[in-house]
């Protein structure tokens, strides 16, 4: 995490000096979650068959790859749209493995009752790391480039194989052979028994399209107009990354009843950042605004991650996750795209206003259902 929280910053100002086209930069990052959605199901799908510590590792390692390619060619000059691209796309792919996989991971090492410290103290170190990372990597991106940063983040990804494979597992019962069509329908069947899983995932799948062309497209474009470019941008950044921190530590002794109806409160303050971006340049205030994003979205996930691992069977968990992912990220490259576009065509706070209405309107749609409302803590 700490060096893919240097990623979003290193990319979005790679292109930009590469291309000078927002559009062109949109449709690099996109590429990463547009390659991820086409094979999630399938990762979710072989994380439930094999042993997921496996998955784990192996996509580490291609990650660890494709990062650094992309370092390789924005170091030595070489990097083209359509190569940057198709290499983001490779590390969406492994993205796709790697994300059902560990969500199904925690609960093998994990005592039930201690899930929700877990994932607390888990988003605690992720967001520990993500604070230094960011704030590093604005630094990292002016001094040295954007190609020397990414190379950071394959040395993460690979020190981070060598200690997942280190982990003692207990083995998992073999999975009963089925074929993947009918894996597939099984996790469907258990992702839509559930009401507040699929409106949230629906609610998400704004929210995410927003955020994403918020912190990795709109933010450093108006960052390299109107403020310090990646230096202020990186500072931005780890403000939200230390409010996801600060927001570990309250999910750490925080207990719900409804934790839906709580969670799903939180997501307004989402909206902040962009709000805050078209409302003024000052880095204090917008920093003020993505770490209170930050204390909530933290809060947030670690209220879904225990619920899900508490509401939904560990065989078909990997799967869920999976359908999870799809819903959440599925309109995310079509938002980071349109983002570049209106960029160049309406302007920074029409699309600023735009992206804050796609997260505060969905958010207060998924409220009125009643299962969101009432589902209560296991």
């Amino acid at each position: 995490m700490f060096g893919n929280s240097m990623v979003p910053i290193a990319m979005a100002f790679g292109v930009l000096k590469l291309t000078g086209s927002t559009s062109a930069t949109g449709l690099v990052i996109a590429s990463q979650i547009a390659a991820s959605i086409v094979v999630v199901l399938f990762g979710g799908v072989v994380a439930d068959r094999v042993p997921r510590q496996r998955v784990i590792v192996i996509g580490n390692a291609a990650a660890m790859l494709g990062q650094v390619a992309i370092a390789f060619a924005l170091m030595t000059d070489r990097a083209t749209v359509p190569l940057l691209m198709a290499l983001m796309a490779w590390n969406g792919v492994a993205g796709a493995f790697l994300s059902p996989a560990f969500v199904g991971f925690v609960p093998q090492v994990v005592a039930a009752e201690k899930l929700h410290a877990a994932n607390a103290l888990l988003g605690t170190a992720r967001s520990g790391a993500m604070a230094l990372g960011a704030a590093i990597g604005g630094v990292l991106v002016a001094w040295v480039g954007s190609g020397a940063t990414i190379a950071i983040d394959a040395a993460g990804f690979s020190l981070a194989a060598l200690m997942i494979a280190r982990i003692d597992v207990d083995a998992r019962a073999p999975a009963a052979s089925a074929t993947l069509l009918e894996d597939l329908r099984g996790g469907w069947t258990e992702f839509t028994s559930h009401t507040w899983l699929w409106v949230i995932v629906l609610q998400f799948s704004l929210v995410v399209a927003a955020s994403e062309s918020i912190f990795g497209l709109i933010g450093p474009a108006v960052a390299k107009q109107s403020m310090g470019g990646a230096p202020d941008w990186g500072f931005i950044s780890a403000a939200f990354g230390l409010g996801t921190l600060f927001g570990g530590f309250v999910a750490l002794r925080l207990h719900v009843l409804r934790p839906m109806l709580f969670a799903t409160n939180c997501v307004f303050v989402a909206a902040a950042p962009a709000l805050m971006l078209a409302a003024t340049t000052r880095v204090w205030a917008i920093a003020i605004a993505t770490f209170a994003s930050g204390v909530c979205g933290q809060i947030f996930g670690v209220l879904w991650s225990t619920t899900l691992q508490r509401k939904i069977p560990s065989d078909l968990l990997s799967r869920v996750s999976a359908y999870d992912m799809l819903g959440s990220i599925g309109l995310a490259p079509l938002g980071i795209v349109a983002a570049g576009f209106l960029l160049e065509s309406v302007g920074a706070r029409t699309t600023l206003a735009l992206a804050a209405a796609s997260i505060i309107v969905p958010t207060a749609a998924a409220l009125l259902v009643r299962d969101v409302r009432q589902m209560r803590a296991s």
